[in-house]
């Protein structure tokens, strides 16, 4: 039986980036918790490889309280402290700071809104970009709507959330669909949003 067509970035040699990229990748996600696990988890992957996020996914599940952004935003410097010594996450100060002023942020964004998800489906009218990608050169680093995401986080203040973080937020979370042309996921992905 032949493998189906996947986006030339997926080593099939590890199942579980086959795996997150078979069921969740491109999906487009409304759980506010859900968006700030993969803002989280973005910002944690600035100058990392995806995959060495993934693998800790779980570690940074349990160190930052489920993803819940009320309970991160009261995270204190010895919470901050004991963080930095847990080895299921990546052990960076700065970004470790980061989680606890964007739950903060993020928690603001909330009341204004309504949801976070309101606020942040905005940069794309609430409706997912559908990009015509074929090969892996073809992959966009980020866009207008990820560049103007970016500024108006860092203007809330949120660390951490640079435009090409912010686009590889909005890959993850379904705002845009980059799976290739010939990716099996592609057209599965479209078909969720009717």
């Amino acid at each position: 039986m032949t493998a189906p067509c996947r986006c030339p970035w997926v080593d099939p040699g590890k199942p579980d980036y086959v795996a997150y990229h078979d069921t969740e990748w491109g999906v487009p996600v409304h759980d506010d918790r859900l968006i700030f696990e993969f803002i989280t988890l973005e910002g944690a992957q600035a100058g990392l490889s995806w995959y060495t996020i993934l693998r800790r996914r779980e570690g940074y599940r349990q160190a930052f309280a489920g993803f819940d952004p009320e309970l991160v935003a009261r995270f204190d410097n010895d919470r901050v402290s004991a963080l930095l010594q847990d080895q299921g996450i990546i052990r960076n100060r700065a970004k470790v700071e980061a989680t606890v002023t964007n739950a903060r942020a993020f928690l603001k964004v909330q009341a204004e809104f309504g949801s976070f998800d309101t606020y942040i489906w905005r940069f794309v009218d609430g409706t997912p970009r559908v990009s015509e990608l074929r090969t892996l050169a073809d992959f966009p680093v980020t866009s207008p709507e990820a560049e103007a995401l970016s500024r108006d986080l860092k203007q809330r203040g949120f660390r951490f959330v640079g435009p090409t973080i912010c686009y590889a937020h909005m890959q993850a979370t379904g705002m845009v669909n980059d799976h290739t042309i010939d990716c099996f996921r592609r057209s599965e992905v479209i078909a969720s949003y009717r």
